[in-house]
């Protein structure tokens, strides 16, 4: 069933659209999540709460890009329950080492923070990735929005983890620098 055909189910309110999501989109909103939780149980319930919001979100909203809007929707629920679970304990894994990671290029001061608008910040950042050549974007997009691993990464584009590495951290580089040459961290 096409996108359009799963929106209209729950314009409609017909039960199965919960059902065509989760046959066409499932998996992939399972991998979201437990790219972001490492956890079977809590990314089977990040999918069910993303069902849920969906169900609640169409109508009014209608989106145009039904995958980015699961992704997004997934996405965010699974960093609030890694955070709501991180905040009751500390430990290891790929999530603190990513976000260190991208702390490098955005952490500046508040006062900064605070000047512009999560939407413009939002646009700088996709025509950052967009000027990147394609498989560089790729491999950003694979780690910081889909929080996959250096050796999936590594295995998906046949390149070797240092090579994935070298490639996030001049990308990290460049994205730092593009952002202090948009205004939106001081040096």
């Amino acid at each position: 069933m096409d996108d359009n055909a799963i929106i209209e189910l729950y314009w409609q309110r017909r039960d199965n659209a919960i059902e065509e999501t989760d046959k066409k989109y499932g998996a992939y909103c399972f991998a979201i999540a437990d790219n972001i939780l490492h956890s079977r149980e809590d990314s089977e319930e990040c999918v069910n709460d993303t069902y849920l919001s969906v169900w609640n979100c169409i109508p009014p909203q209608r989106p145009t890009k039904f995958r980015c809007f699961l992704a997004r929707i997934t996405r965010n629920l699974s960093f609030n329950r890694y955070n709501a679970k991180m905040s009751k304990k500390r430990g290891g894994g790929e999530m603190p080492l990513i976000l260190d990671e991208l702390s490098q290029c955005i952490a500046g001061k508040s006062t900064t923070e605070e000047e512009y608008s999560a939407k413009e910040l939002k646009k700088a950042l996709n025509s950052f990735v967009k000027a990147l050549p394609q498989r560089d974007g790729n491999v950003f997009i694979r780690r910081y929005f889909f929080s996959e691993s250096v050796a999936a990464i590594s295995d998906r584009y046949d390149l070797s983890e240092n090579n994935v590495m070298v490639i996030l951290s001049r990308t990290r580089k460049k994205l730092k620098e593009y952002l202090i040459k948009e205004g939106f961290v001081n040096e």
